[in-house]
């Protein structure tokens, strides 16, 4: 357990300057030049009342950590943050119902990083002192239930947030070439190249002790990166005919070293490197279909029409291929618990088949004793003795592909000019396909490989553990649900 003391409130002031300016000039009724430009100035977030948090003077040599004077930004503000962007459109060809428009763009973003920086005022020295309690009676003795004092330096179990002085603003290209024909007045389809690289993105490193001090110091520097590039297929039909439709194919590939800015790696396992791999968030293939349809009104004598005309049918389609899962074992080490990859021994499969678990496959986890070695190896990965990062790469498995098709009926009432009542029946993965959740990829998990909840429920459960309710997340079981909604 851990007994915390917060000296606070504190009053945070972020602040960020930006100016953007764009012209757009039409070169002719074919061409079509847009371009601008965007700034950005994003000073460190400091406190109302100059109680400002802790930071060093430089994180390059732990042995020679020293805290900077009080007072001292987090980091220093950079003024060259210009973010040039450009895009054009052209129309290749001007045949009615047959136009065909090639459009591309390329342009500079900045990330502003603010999410990590609250976290040097929340639950950080100086503002927080903490004590970690392990393997204590209950109830506990007065000097260990005593409330920790905030000190002048971090305590053991103390943690500080602080980051590189010369941090510079996480910055992504981004550019894009997209084809357009249309087929007929009412129909297109797109073809396009997207892409999105991003540099200098922040990632943090903890260390535990360094130097002279005590306590946990997680370090956020600019050591990430990500690179996103993808093919897109759209086919779309603008309501003709009480028919609308569109479907969209989408083949990407997703790599980083941190899916999120909130990620903090152990100093055993600082060398971000050995994180790039795919996107938590990597889909290989994607596509998505969407439908409305409006029943024609048959002619079957005043009262039969009233009855049967007005109805509607919607149909919404998803289909894509397995994410990523990252496998990994848990060690303790001197700062705490720490998830780090294990070993992979070539020539043993990754997978197998077992139609007694759900979607009849599991990671292989079929034990096997190492001569000399404590641990066991687990299919093919072989936890090391020593606290250090594996052989397997980041997010080197994948979990199950995901299918659904959700309908809805509905039925519009005209009662007056101004008066209209909706009736719509829903229906929710109409074929009740079961979708799974990612196996359990933790090796110290007596569950590791195996499935353990259907998707819906995997992916949350609202309220404090985020998510939505599994009825509204993809991936649940079949439900149906009917309304009435009254316009005036």
């Amino acid at each position: 357990m851990s007994i915390t003391t917060q000296n606070g409130p504190q009053v945070l002031i972020f602040k960020n300057v930006s100016a953007y300016a764009q012209d757009t000039w039409k070169l002719n009724n074919r061409l079509t030049f847009t371009y601008g430009f965007r700034s950005d100035i994003n000073p460190a977030p400091h406190e109302a009342k100059g109680n400002d948090p802790s930071t060093l003077l430089q994180i390059t040599d732990p042995s020679t950590f020293a805290f900077a004077p009080r007072g001292t930004p987090l980091w220093k503000t950079t003024y060259n943050n210009v973010a040039p962007r450009i895009g054009v459109a052209y129309q290749l060809s001007q045949a009615k119902g047959r136009e065909l428009v090639l459009r591309g763009g390329v342009g500079i973003f900045y990330d502003l990083g603010n999410g990590q920086a609250s976290n040097a005022f929340a639950l950080s020295f100086p503002f927080t002192a903490a004590r970690n309690l392990f393997n204590e009676p209950f109830p506990l003795p007065p000097g260990d239930a005593a409330a920790p004092i905030v000190s002048p330096k971090p305590g053991v179990s103390d943690s500080l947030y602080v980051f590189d002085p010369e941090l510079k603003l996480p910055r992504v290209y981004q550019w894009n070439f997209t084809l357009e024909q249309s087929l007929g007045t009412s129909q297109s389809l797109t073809a396009s190249y997207v892409a999105a690289v991003g540099r200098r993105l922040l990632k943090g490193e903890r260390m535990q002790n360094p130097g002279q001090f005590l306590g946990v110091f997680n370090i956020v520097k600019n050591n990430a990166t990500s690179d996103y590039h993808a093919m897109q297929l759209q086919f779309h039909r603008r309501l003709a005919r009480g028919f609308q439709a569109q479907a969209s194919y989408t083949w990407s590939h997703s790599i980083d070293i941190a899916s999120g800015d909130g990620a903090i790696a152990a100093d055993i396992i600082a060398n971000p490197r050995q994180d790039r791999g795919p996107s938590d968030f990597d889909v290989r293939h994607a596509f998505n279909g969407a439908i409305t349809y409006n029943f024609p009104a048959p002619h079957i004598g005043t009262i039969g029409s009233k009855i049967v005309s007005g109805w509607s049918v919607d149909g919404i389609f998803n289909a894509r291929t397995a994410t990523p899962v990252n496998v990994t074992y848990t060690r303790t080490t001197t700062f705490g618990s720490a998830s780090l990859r294990p070993d992979l021994v070539p020539g043993v499969p990754l997978y197998l088949d077992d139609p007694s678990v759900p979607r009849g496959r599991r990671f292989n986890n079929t034990r096997v004793t190492i001569p000399g070695n404590p641990l066991p190896q687990i299919g093919p990965f072989l936890r090391p003795t020593v606290a250090r990062q594996g052989t397997l790469g980041r997010n080197a498995l994948r979990g199950f592909p995901v299918w659904q098709l959700d309908l809805a009926l509905r039925r519009q009432f005209h009662l007056t000019e101004r008066v209209n009542l909706q009736f719509r029946a829903e229906f929710f993965n109409v074929f009740n396909h079961p979708n799974f959740g990612d196996p359990v990829a933790s090796l110290t998990n007596s569950s590791f490989g195996v499935s353990t909840a259907m998707l819906g429920r995997s992916l949350g459960t609202g309220g404090l553990t985020g998510g939505f309710n599994p009825l509204y997340q993809v991936g649940g079981p079949r439900s149906i649900q009917c309304s009435l909604k009254l316009s005036f």
